[in-house]
């Protein structure tokens, strides 16, 4: 679907796989900042000629505040439990007057950023990015042509530095990336290999090699990258090259994610190889190969936008399509080129992100001067905040609950069995994570107990948390 008025490009609006002898749900849209009239084309990707037709076209309008408040709903939804303590009192003494505290130690999603080798040489680097971020992935110290430039001479001395930062600091590590279906991005030797058997046993010892190494330490996996968009083991090995290679990653560490990871997919719709249908597509090829059927999938979106208005209601299409099979969708490589809106579009695209029910992570290619990202700078070179580092830490501050206090009221009721009294706290919206909670009372300085809380969307829309004092 794709739309197209005067004076304006060709926008894609949305895409569908459809099905013969059926009607299919199309759904999509396209962002505008001004009003003009528009046409609405309907296209084919089959060569054989097609019948398409068209019945209960409809669009409908919101403004950024109406966007913005179904954004907040999502996430009041999704995001976010509400909780009431019941609480267990001795005597009716300590109840009267109590107070609960909480505080989130960890939120369950997290706003992450990319770091590479640079973070090692600069103690700045190192607090900065320590003090705010608890996911990564790396740039380039996990890929194949890093650890091992000469065949056979593995070298992990880079990425085993930045994983033992990572790990002392307790931030959460996305492996990236086991394998490149690009072949230009292969080690210099590995890229003139000619004999496919010989190709297969390296690339099964670089498999072995680097998944043995980081089990268990990490959240997932990027395991054959840009997949969708290229080719090579494919045509090297075979059809089913793809799905061989996550089956033995699986078998190596069956218990994270591995992830199809693409470009082009939530960001850019006109040049449709990476689009939200194809890359759900090659999961599905994945997951279906014999054997495969238990493996735990993820989907990975780049999400490289260009300096330009980003189209939120494609990008809202474009995930509901890619979270449509069940698996986690994180966006793994957020950045934009400078312009001068770029902190408007970054916090467009963070917040649909966010608020997106199928989206369970995200990680911004982004990061200090010194460390050379030149597109999402988020400090100068003396580490004072751009105005987009300023956006990432209001958002990593609204994204983590602040702290709270909630007065025990209704103490009045007896339980029977025990003679003990019980009071119950207000209802609060907590956003999901572990929290410690602090049991305190204001006259009485040695009174104080502390209780570990996880509020989980397992828990059902309310969690009654009962507390025995």
């Amino acid at each position: 679907m794709t739309f197209r008025g005067r004076n304006i490009r060709y926008v894609d609006g949305g895409q569908v796989m459809a099905k013969k002898g059926c009607w299919s749900w199309l759904k999509g849209g396209l962002t505008v900042d001004h009003s003009v009239h528009v046409n609405i084309f309907f296209q084919s990707t089959d060569l054989t000629a097609t019948e398409i037709l068209v019945e209960n076209v409809r669009l409908q309008r919101f403004n950024k505040t109406q966007w913005r408040l179904k954004q907040d709903q999502v996430i009041e939804k999704v995001r976010k439990n509400k909780v009431r303590f019941q609480v267990s009192f001795q005597n009716k003494t300590v109840a009267k007057g109590s107070l609960i505290s909480i505080k989130q130690i960890k939120p369950s999603f997290l706003l992450g950023c990319a770091m590479n080798y640079k973070i090692l040489e600069s103690d700045s680097y190192k607090e900065w990015f320590t003090s705010r971020f608890k996911l990564t992935s790396f740039t380039n110290e996990m890929k194949w042509y890093t650890t091992e430039r000469v065949r056979g001479q593995e070298d992990y001395t880079l990425a085993d530095a930045m994983m033992q930062l990572a790990e002392e600091n307790e931030i959460l590590v996305k492996g990236h990336t086991v394998l490149w279906n690009n072949q230009i991005w292969l080690p210099s030797w590995a890229q003139a290999i000619t004999d496919p058997e010989d190709l297969k046993n390296v690339t099964i010892n670089r498999i072995n090699s680097v998944m043995k190494r980081y089990k268990g330490r990490l959240v997932g996996w990027d395991v054959l990258n840009e997949n969708v968009h290229f080719n090579y083991y494919e045509d090297m090995l075979g059809k089913n090259a793809s799905a061989i290679f996550y089956s033995m990653a699986s078998n190596l560490d069956p218990d994270v994610p591995l992830f199809v990871n693409e470009y082009n997919t939530v960001e850019f719709a006109r040049e449709g190889v990476g689009s939200p249908i194809n890359v759900k597509k090659k999961m599905e090829e994945i997951v279906s190969y014999p054997g495969n059927m238990k493996i735990k999938g993820g989907i990975g979106a780049q999400a490289h936008f260009t300096p330009t208005q980003p189209n939120l209601a494609y990008m809202r299409y474009a995930l509901d399509t890619l979270g449509s099979l069940g698996f986690p969708v994180w966006l793994t490589e957020v950045d934009m080129a400078k312009c001068p809106d770029q902190v408007k579009y970054m916090e467009d695209i963070l917040r649909e992100a966010y608020s997106h029910p199928a989206v369970k992570g995200i990680i911004l290619y982004a990061g200090p001067e010194v460390s050379g990202f030149n597109k999402l700078t988020l400090t100068d070179q003396d580490f004072n905040n751009t105005e987009t580092g300023d956006l990432i830490d209001k958002l990593l501050q609204e994204w983590q609950e602040q702290p709270a206090e909630l007065p025990i009221e209704n103490h009045e009721h007896n339980d029977g069995e025990e003679g003990r009294i019980i009071g119950v706290s207000p209802e609060i919206s907590l956003l999901h994570g572990h929290y410690r909670v602090t049991v305190t009372h204001p006259s009485m300085k040695n009174f104080s107990t502390n209780f570990s809380l996880e509020v989980t969307k397992e828990m059902g829309h309310l969690q009654v948390v009962k507390l025995e004092i």
